[in-house]
């Protein structure tokens, strides 16, 4: 027996949303921007393959890769042993703003949980992915992890009843995704933040983010557009992601509706409910934002199956 997951691309923060609002990718041309993770049965211990066009900027040690060690923890909270083949097929970038980290993560605890009959819930695998993520980027959050799982746009609530919700999205947007090619650390990205925030920015965010929401369950776009807004990393982000800010003003120029960051970049987002604004968009960004065959664009729409067995 052997299962095999894919596990979509995820939008962080979806600029509106720092740490708390976060959404999954599926490129329109039905191509699938994620990692896959296939579990198998081995006669002992714990073996890995890489596969993927991004397999060969990572650890060659197996024991340094996060599929190794999500196995290993999956088994840990099994408290039992098992031989295991798992092949990873790295298909996003790491350090790219896409949930890269996420992707490999959720891929894999849900492939061991298909494998060994479902011995978690879905709230409790969520939680598992949250732990193993937090351990990756120094704090646990979700906002990468549980779209790329349960798909949509997700709302962390962070209950003792509920780790997340689904929001409903705008079905007319096209949002257009491209990665310059360069890799940025978390960590770094996040350090350039400041500890504390005056408290106008403060109450800017929550106000942000309500009127998101808000706009979301009344399906009012042009609302949503005006108050998707990033006050707290973008203003100390930006400058470190090379091209950005004149991207971004081209964008729109071009007509585009907002621009920002996915995740902590480089990967930009920027949306339309145009195609064919999206199409020049694209066409742009391919031309004066992405190092020739070093990154890539996608037009997306939200990935509203998140996380499932393939073949």
């Amino acid at each position: 027996m052997s299962v095999t997951i894919y596990a979509p691309a995820s939008m962080g923060n979806v600029g509106v949303g720092f740490d708390l609002l976060g959404a999954a990718l599926a490129p329109i041309d039905g191509s699938l921007l994620g990692d896959k993770v296939t579990v198998a049965a081995a006669d002992s211990g714990i073996s890995l393959t890489l596969t993927g066009y991004w397999a060969n900027k990572l650890p060659q040690n197996p024991q340094e890769n996060i599929v190794y060690q999500c196995a290993e923890f999956f088994l840990s909270h099994l408290d039992k042993a098992a031989g295991l083949q798992l092949t990873l097929e790295k298909n996003l970038p790491v350090g790219s703003g896409l949930g890269s980290s996420a992707s490999s993560v959720v891929a894999a605890l849900m492939a061991l949980n298909e494998y060994f009959d479902k011995p978690f819930n879905q709230q409790e695998l969520l939680r598992l992915m949250g732990e193993f993520e937090g351990k990756i980027s120094g704090s646990i959050h979700y906002d990468n992890v549980a779209p790329c799982y349960l798909g949509g746009m997700q709302l962390m609530l962070d209950t003792p009843k509920s780790v997340c919700e689904a929001i409903p999205d705008f079905k007319q947007w096209y949002w257009v995704v491209a990665y310059p090619g360069i890799s940025l650390s978390t960590a770094k990205m996040r350090g350039l933040m400041p500890e504390q925030f005056n408290k106008q920015t403060t109450i800017d965010f929550g106000r942000y983010l309500s009127a998101f929401v808000h706009a979301s369950y009344k399906q009012d776009a042009e609302l949503a557009i005006s108050v998707l807004k990033d006050v707290l990393a973008e203003p100390y982000r930006a400058g470190e992601i090379p091209k950005y800010s004149q991207a971004k003003a081209a964008l729109a120029e071009l007509g585009m509706l907002t621009t920002g960051i996915s995740g902590s970049g480089p990967t930009l987002f920027s949306i339309t409910d145009d195609l064919e604004v999206a199409n020049h968009a694209q066409q742009w960004l391919n031309e004066h934002y992405i190092e020739a065959d070093k990154g890539f664009s996608h037009i997306c729409r939200i990935d509203n199956q998140g996380s499932r067995v393939v073949d």
